[in-house]
């Protein structure tokens, strides 16, 4: 167990990663996440639908129309977002115009492959020429569509920009609680006579933790480095409410080089304390498991549920926080729950594991001075 101030530095040794800074916004949209390809796969069985229903002589011809066109939609519609997927990688970071030329080129070469293949059985009697414009006019039309999705998305991704900015004030807000600051001065100006280490220790904890709550929230940093910081702050509410409060760590399965926003995890074990653990006068015990599920992060958190109910019900601000940031970043591809289990309150988080390149040897398992 070694001491808060003999940790490895961390703030200077990783290199910031914003969700966003003002950068462009990647022309490719993140066809890998399950939310924006069942609003394009939605989008586009809409418009067949309607394409059918126009030009249908009648009911039955339009719903014949209609699978048709949807057959031969869907395949070249999932192999695009597929390829996409991987698209987007080979994209990033290059100039707007490789980027735009890497996405078109995409839809365009699978409609085409596609051409080739139904086009001895849907046209036939084409002649060499004809069928170069059969196929080009599909080609065309593929790139309208898909230039058509790319720039909503990018629109989408621009005007989700000032929620940032007020999640991100919101969050603040709920963090940095000005008693929670009082009470840990109070705390460490009563060890400076008895205990003037540990207190010097508690001061560094807490310049350390501030430091992290001052920074920018849209910050994506390894998983381990977000564990360090809830251990660092569960040492500082363990010298204010005493044996009151025991915290189990189960992080032998953790992923410590998945990516996530900074100061996502925090918020739900203040959370916890502050509602498990300060109502009541008995000792509490909060469980913070973090693992990995396939490509998946899972942590779960369980604190008691007091006896008796709080003279002033909670505000839910933290949750709400981490449940709109989480909304920001990962769309339909993370989930948070709440709820009571077994006499706890209970809340899981999951993720997608997406790790950083470089990773770094370095497992943190914070212990508090004593």
């Amino acid at each position: 167990m070694q001491p808060a101030s003999q940790l490895p530095p961390v703030m200077g040794s990783v290199v910031s990663r914003r969700a966003s800074d003002g950068a462009d916004v990647p022309v490719i949209p993140d066809c890998c996440n399950l939310g924006i390809n069942a609003r394009i796969l939605v989008a586009l069985n809409a418009g067949a639908l309607l394409l059918a229903a126009l030009t249908g002589e009648s009911v039955a011809d339009a719903l014949t129309r209609a699978a048709v066109i949807c057959g031969v939609l869907e395949p070249v519609a999932i192999a695009s977002l597929v390829a996409l997927c991987a698209a987007r990688r080979l994209a990033s970071g290059r100039s707007l115009r490789a980027q735009w030329a890497i996405g078109l080129s995409v839809p365009a070469a699978i409609v085409l492959i596609a051409g080739l293949i139904a086009a001895p059985f849907v046209a036939p009697d084409l002649s060499r020429t004809g069928l170069a414009a059969w196929l080009g006019l599909r080609c065309l039309a593929a790139v309208a569509v898909a230039a058509a999705f790319f720039e909503f998305f990018r629109l989408r991704a621009l005007s989700f920009a000032p929620s940032l900015a007020d999640a991100r004030l919101q969050a603040l807000q709920a963090r940095i609680r000005p008693h929670f600051l009082f009470n840990s001065l109070n705390t460490v100006l009563g060890l400076m006579r008895g205990d003037p280490r540990r207190a010097e220790h508690t001061l560094e904890n807490l310049a350390d933790l501030f430091r992290v709550f001052m920074r920018d929230t849209r910050e994506l940093v390894p998983l381990d480095e977000e564990a360090v910081t809830c251990q660092q702050y569960v040492a500082i509410e363990e010298l204010r409410l005493g044996e009151r409060l025991r915290v189990e760590w189960h992080l032998d399965e953790m992923p410590g080089d998945a990516l996530l926003p900074s100061l996502l995890l925090q918020p739900l074990l203040e959370n916890a304390v502050h509602h498990g653990i300060e109502p009541s006068t008995e000792q509490g015990l909060i469980s913070v498991t973090i693992g990995r599920v396939g490509e998946r992060v899972r942590v779960e958190i369980l604190n008691p549920i007091p006896a008796e109910a709080p003279v002033r019900a909670g505000n839910q601000m933290a949750l709400s926080n981490v449940r709109e940031r989480l909304m920001l970043l990962y769309d339909m591809e993370a989930e948070l729950k709440t709820g009571a289990v077994d006499g706890q309150f209970r809340v899981l988080l999951e993720f997608p594991y997406r790790k950083e390149r470089r990773r770094r040897d370095v497992r943190r398992h914070f212990s508090p001075y004593r």
